[in-house]
């Protein structure tokens, strides 16, 4: 008792220590971009979606006449917006099924039927955000069912990332070419470096304990002690390396050195915002083939399970269903009748940026802010260096985003729980569904419970057992 005590004590006397002249400016800063480690973390975490983010820019870019600086300029400010909103590393990234149809379909979508894609699906998540539907989803949707669609989506990165590292791709069809060569700037061994420094630096993604507890070890075992300090302060000295943001600039160098001439292609200044002009065919278009497989997409992936994972990475910073779904919403409806490209936020965003090292909204006001000088310097020009950009190096980054992403259902503690979300994630794969599998999931949950249910509360069948129970008495006397 009297060491509690002591220890209350001394934890009240630092926490009134005055912070040091270096650290005082802290206070300045919002609650939700306080380092929560590093900067050089923070920063690394910053570009943990951006193999997701880069390849869907660029190839709606090139494919349906994207204007890229008004969505680096609209996503940067998103992503100020969302860092000092939620607090946590949240991502801002394309929606992918509006994208997989105006790039992947023979007839490619317009940017104003790009916008009414986006601005429908919006629509839908505003109204069920503001109603709290979203929450009552939220509250009541199993946990089995929501891990089979965060498993589902990580491997499906993880499969994409693959493709990307190991054959050619060309992201104006969607489709892979050739595999790709060993050697060459954008080769396997380029992307196979990239990646032992990623594993050798970060490792699984696990946070270094900063403090180590010896108490348990005999005095014989100095040796032993010395070589766990060493060990981890070696791991302690990796883990503070941005990593994914070396990876990321190092992605860059090699831009300039696989073509010289994108150097001459840069023009100062961003493209002239403007609104679109938007018909009623446009709106028809947008909203059956861009919103309706996207609207599922973003209720599964871009609430329920974004909002389950910042519970399970930040359990006291859980975003809540309501508020994710109206960000969604209010963003889409700024940005999108200026032609910007349509957002929501992700799960495999959100377990990107938190493997490299991204703790605190801090890291996205990063991203947005590096998103915005690129625009008001660069503008379209910028999009010369993106296609020079190995892919490759996207396709690493992507993989570990995945498998983060996927680990997040290693949670499941009963036989039953893993065969739903297993049987989820199995449909949602195959089918190319993630409704498909969600529907799947949670008849399956619903089938399983009831062969579990108590059907004796009903008069009849308590009727029925009574005398089961009565017979079998008696034929035991």
């Amino acid at each position: 008792m009297e060491a509690q005590t002591a220890a209350a004590a001394a934890f009240s006397s630092s926490s009134t220590t005055p912070l040091l002249p270096h650290r005082r400016w802290a206070y300045l800063l919002p609650s939700t971009v306080r380092l929560k480690t590093s900067l050089c973390s923070e920063l690394s975490g910053a570009v943990g979606d951006l193999g997701t983010y880069i390849p869907i820019v660029l190839a709606l870019t090139l494919v349906a006449n994207l204007d890229l600086s008004t969505t680096l300029i609209f996503t940067a400010l998103y992503n100020i917006f969302t860092g000092l909103l939620f607090g946590v590393p949240m991502p801002v990234q394309p929606m992918k099924s509006i994208a997989a149809v105006a790039i992947a379909e023979s007839t490619h979508l317009t940017v104003a039927q790009i916008a009414t894609a986006g601005l429908s699906t919006a629509a839908v998540l505003l109204f069920l955000g503001a109603t709290g539907l979203m929450s009552f989803f939220y509250r009541f949707i199993p946990l089995p069912v929501v891990r089979g669609v965060q498993l589902s989506q990580g491997l499906s990165f993880a499969f994409t990332a693959i493709k990307y590292i190991r054959y050619n791709q060309d992201l104006v069809t969607s489709k892979s070419g050739s595999p790709r060569s060993w050697l060459g700037l954008d080769g396997l061994v380029v992307a196979l470096c990239s990646a032992l420094f990623l594993i050798l630096t970060s490792g699984a993604g696990d946070s270094i304990d900063n403090s180590m507890d010896y108490s348990q070890e005999r005095p014989g075992d100095s040796l032993s002690i010395r070589s766990r300090r060493r060990v981890h302060k070696r791991l302690r000295i990796l883990s503070a390396v941005p990593a994914a943001l070396l990876v990321f600039l190092f992605g860059l160098l090699l831009c300039f050195l696989r073509d010289p001439s994108v150097l001459k292609e840069l023009k100062f200044g961003p493209s002239k915002i403007h609104m679109l002009s938007i018909t009623w065919e446009d709106w028809k278009i947008g909203f059956v083939r861009g919103a309706i497989p996207q609207i599922p997409l973003s209720i599964l992936n871009s609430v329920i399970a974004v909002c389950k994972l910042s519970g399970d990475l930040f359990p006291e910073r859980e975003a809540s269903a309501k508020s994710v779904s109206i960000s969604v919403g209010i963003m889409n409806f700024v940005g999108c009748w200026f032609g910007a490209m349509p957002v929501c936020h992700g799960a495999g965003g959100l377990a990107g940026q938190y493997r490299f090292g991204g703790r605190s909204g801090a890291s996205v006001v990063f991203l947005g802010m590096g998103k915005l000088v690129l625009a008001l310097f660069f503008g379209n020009s910028f999009v010369s260096i993106l296609n020079q950009f190995p892919i490759g190096i996207l396709g690493v980054l992507l993989l570990f985003a995945g498998i983060e992403l996927a680990m997040a259902s290693r949670d499941m503690n009963s036989k039953e729980e893993s065969f739903v979300m297993l049987v989820c994630a199995a449909v949602s794969l195959t089918g190319s569904s993630a409704a498909l599998g969600f529907g799947c999931g949670i008849l399956l949950f619903l089938f399983l419970k009831l062969r579990q249910f108590e059907f004796s509360s009903f008069g009849f069948l308590r009727h029925t057992n009574k005398s089961s129970i009565e017979d079998e008495t008696s034929l035991i006397q």
